[in-house]
């Protein structure tokens, strides 16, 4: 069977990531990059061997399936474009700007059926798979995701920057209708917020808490779920976690087994077998409109609340 040619568009601290995992991929022929910044996309492409698009127009004739990591102001028309080439996309979060451009891309992926992947990476994080092995019916969860001021990024708030990832998981792991949301929050480095703390109460009774920050001295992405029989405590930086459990004469305390791998690793490669296959992934642009229309209203309450 023929590899898929696979190509990047956007080749700055997240697309060279791209670049240098599908290079190593035996699943697909890295073909191609297009960035604006000529610069960058010969660095790129003369470490990796792949051939330089002038246009984005070029680059849909070089490639099957593609990888976006463009700034999120772009997404939007640089993804419908390559949908209506009939490229399998994977679109680097947040899938767009707002959610009706993110549902447009959605549907017309659908209707041309095309893969259209969007890349909440935590989901390919082998904490993950543990937690969903351990789940029941989560009753609390909180969630902590920091990081030094990243100097990149910031055409957004932390809220779209970070906190969706979790907004994903949650939604995910809870499935059940949002019943209110209350947010705080502020910019200290970037006109969009840099701190916010959001708790979003489900109709099923769950409430997740879910702490976000661009501006902390250390880098922490934990995730910890209460249920009836055991509290897990998950750290997707080190991909550790214990599972706490109520015994006849106390609380029990055990190691959760998790086998190391690297989460965009897993992302790509999944993303090349939907492309090929033709399969569901993991994440479609479904539900990164529904992670987009949660962090927006976030980010709605925030900016109220500041009077903004």
């Amino acid at each position: 069977m023929t590899k898929l040619r696979v190509g990047v568009v956007g080749v700055g601290h997240i697309g060279k990531n791209h670049a240098r995992l599908y290079a190593g991929l035996t699943s697909a022929d890295f073909a191609a990059v297009y960035d604006t910044d000529a610069a960058a996309a010969q660095t790129v492409a003369g470490e990796f061997g792949v051939a330089i698009a002038d246009s984005l127009d070029q680059f849909a004739e070089q490639i099957d399936p593609a990888s976006i990591a463009t700034p999120t102001s772009t997404h939007f028309e640089v993804a419908r474009e390559l949908l209506n080439r009939g490229k399998h996309l994977l679109i680097e979060k947040p899938i767009t700007e707002n959610p009706a451009h993110a549902s447009a891309l959605a549907e017309l992926a659908a209707k041309r059926q095309l893969v259209l992947q969007v890349g909440h990476v935590e989901r390919f994080n082998p904490v993950l798979s543990a937690l969903e092995e351990r789940l029941t019916h989560p009753r609390f969860i909180e969630a902590h995701r920091l990081s030094p001021y990243p100097n990149r990024s910031t055409d957004i708030g932390v809220v779209l920057d970070l906190m969706i990832h979790d907004l994903e998981i949650i939604l995910h792991l809870v499935r059940s209708p949002v019943q209110t949301v209350d947010a705080v929050g502020g910019p200290v480095l970037s006109r969009g917020e840099d701190i916010a703390n959001a708790r979003i109460r489900f109709e099923d009774g769950c409430v997740a808490n879910i702490t976000s920050s661009r501006i902390s001295p250390e880098r922490m992405r934990k995730i910890r779920v209460f249920q009836e029989d055991a509290y897990l405590s998950l750290d997707y930086g080190t991909q550790t976690g214990e599972i706490y459990r109520r015994t006849a004469t106390g609380i029990s305390k055990e190691p959760v087994q998790i086998e190391p791998d690297e989460p965009l690793k897993r992302q790509l490669a999944s993303f090349i077998e939907c492309a090929a296959t033709g399969r569901r992934p993991r994440v479609s642009g479904f539900e990164a409109t529904a992670a987009l229309a949660l962090a927006v209203e976030i980010t709605k309450r925030i900016n109220s609340a500041r009077g903004v």
